[in-house]
Formats: structure tokens, C-alpha cells, sequence
């Protein structure tokens, strides 16, 4: 057995059992496990008398996305590890595909899956994430005919709602950072890989329907708002040297600036400046600064290789 599944679960009623069912009928077999973020809607308690068989682990209350699946990564005792959202629902031969694309190049460092509407399952929810000198992520294809990507593609990071990745290089990187709580934690993740050299792709035939927004409710709201902003400046801190920060000075500005019109067009203006904000303190903080990825000469190529990436994919967005 390579693989274990990790499924984080907060409050997952409408979803869980969906998908517990689709890891359990995989033609590859796996070791399960469900973080439980202190439900209180009986889903901890159908995982554990509907499916035995995966192992629980129960927070008392809602400690974020990260803390659980830090947890279960920690647990397993297998190569690989496959993170999955609790909404979502894969193939039999999901889990095949990933592992095969995995064991492909020893450079890899994580698979994503491609993430298809549960809804709409003929467009794509997700096919991993690019990150841009804007300061912003985009998901590679969402709302796009699911056959434009039916070709396995490197990506800047993985999209850890469904995605395997080597054990043995999260020793190297560090886990999910749990100051992040909730959202871009896995381009974060996925960018410390890039300094190190390791790459992340997309395996298409690996697919996954995913019901979206299955914790905040939909896809504009204030927790995601005011995460995702905060977020974003603590990301660009914590991994750029301050010359690329100054380097990317002028795009990053716009990337915000554009984004609060956005958003103050939807009525969250006030919401995104707060998370901003936020950012700042969480990088002036003792628990942000020492998160800060430390430069190393060895690593100058690769962040070379990340710059120029970033410039391109502000011409990317598909």
C-alpha cells in the first residue's frame, strides 16, 4: 500500500459519506483517514459507523484546514499521501493515475488531481493553480471544457483539495503552515517546493467532482475574502527574498489595488483592506517571522526559474 487518504472534515454531513464511499470502491487500495475539525452536525459520528475501516482523528473544536491535514500526514505511514476535501468524489481509478504520474519523475513532488463541477461535471472546477507577479492565484481552468485539459502539465502548485504528494519531500519543505488557517496554504506549500527544485504536475486522467465551497458557503464571502487577502500578503513575505519583493513591488501594488476595486464593487472592500492589514501583522509577528523561508545561495537558479514563471503567468489566466 502507498498511498493514505486524507480527508479533513468540519460539519460535513451533505458530503462525507459520498465521499468515503468513492475512496473505499478505488481499484487501488489505500489507507483512510478523517480528521474530525470538532463537527457538530453528526458527520464525525457517521464516519464512524458507516466506515470503520478509516482511522479518526478528532479535534474538539475547528483548528483549520492545515492543522487537520498536518495531523494525518503525520500519521501515515505510507510514501505518498492524498489530500481530499470532503466534498468531493473520485474515480475508482483516481488514485492509480495519481501514483503512476507520481512515480514518473523522482523530481515531482505533488499530483493534482483535475477537479471537475460536481454540478456541471463537463467543466473543470480546477486543474491546480498558477501564482502570478500580481500577488494573485488563479485555478488553471475553472468553468472551462473539461477536454482542453486532458494533457498532463506542470503547474505552480497542486490544488490540496485533491492532490497526492512524496512524504519525503514534506520532510524537506515543512508541512502546511497553520498560520495560513484556511486558504492558499497549498500555493504556499507548493512554492517552498519550487525553491527547492521539485516540481508539481497535473495528471488529467486522475478525476475528481468536487462540490465547492463546502465549508464557507459559497464563492465570494467574508471568512474567504478576508483569509484569502490576508493570506496572500503573508505568502508573498514568508517566500520572497526582499529583492524579488522589490522587484515585483509595482505588480504586487497593482494586484491589490485591482482586487480591492473588485471586491469594494461587491461590497467586501471594506473586508479585503482589513485582511490585508491583518497580513501585515502577521508578518511583523514573532509566529510570522519565523515561518520566513530563509534564502540560500544554492537556491538561486530555482528562484530565478520561479520569477520568470511569475511574470509569464500574469499573461496565463486560462
Amino acid at each position: 500500500m502507498k498511498t493514505t487518504v486524507i480527508i479533513p472534515n468540519y460539519n460535513g454531513i451533505k458530503y462525507i459519506r459520498t465521499c468515503l464511499r468513492s475512496v473505499t470502491q478505488s481499484l487501488v487500495p489505500a489507507s483512510v483517514i478523517v480528521v474530525d475539525n470538532g463537527s457538530a452536525d453528526g458527520s464525525r459520528e457517521l464516519v464512524e459507523r458507516e466506515f470503520p475501516q478509516a482511522a479518526l482523528i478528532v479535534f474538539e473544536k475547528n483548528r483549520g484546514f492545515c492543522a487537520a491535514v498536518n495531523a494525518g500526514i503525520e500519521a501515515a505511514a505510507t510514501p505518498y499521501v492524498l489530500l481530499l476535501n470532503n466534498d468531493t468524489e473520485m474515480e475508482p481509478d483516481c488514485i492509480g493515475h495519481l501514483e503512476a504520474a507520481m512515480e514518473a519523475d523522482d523530481r515531482i513532488f505533488s499530483v493534482g488531481a483535475k477537479m471537475l463541477s460536481m454540478s456541471r461535471p463537463e467543466l473543470i472546477d480546477g486543474a491546480g493553480d498558477l501564482y502570478s507577479a500580481f500577488g494573485w492565484a488563479y485555478a488553471v481552468g475553472k468553468g472551462k471544457p473539461k477536454e482542453r485539459f486532458d494533457r498532463p502539465m506542470d503547474i505552480f502548485s497542486s490544488c490540496a483539495g485533491a492532490a497526492l504528494y512524496r512524504k519525503a519531500y514534506l520532510e524537506k519543505t515543512g508541512l502546511f503552515d497553520e498560520n495560513h488557517f484556511a486558504y492558499l496554504e497549498d500555493v504556499d506549500l507548493g512554492y517552498r517546493a519550487r525553491i527547492l527544485g521539485y516540481r508539481s504536475v497535473l495528471e488529467p486522467s486522475a478525476a475528481v467532482y468536487h462540490a465547492g465551497s463546502g465549508f464557507s458557503g459559497s464563492r465570494y464571502n467574508a471568512f474567504k475574502i478576508r483569509h484569502s487577502s490576508r493570506n496572500n500578503v503573508y505568502l508573498i513575505y514568508k517566500n520572497m527574498p526582499a529583492l524579488q519583493i522589490v522587484l515585483n513591488a509595482p505588480f504586487l501594488a497593482a494586484g491589490f489595488l485591482i482586487k480591492l476595486c473588485f471586491f469594494a464593487g461587491k461590497g467586501f472592500g471594506g473586508i479585503y483592506a482589513r485582511g490585508l492589514l491583518e497580513g501585515v501583522s502577521l508578518c511583523a509577528s514573532g509566529a510570522g517571522r519565523s515561518h520566513k523561508v530563509r534564502f540560500r545561495w544554492k537556491n538561486l537558479g530555482n528562484y530565478a526559474r520561479i520569477q520568470l514563471e511569475l511574470w509569464i503567468n500574469l499573461f496565463r489566466r486560462l
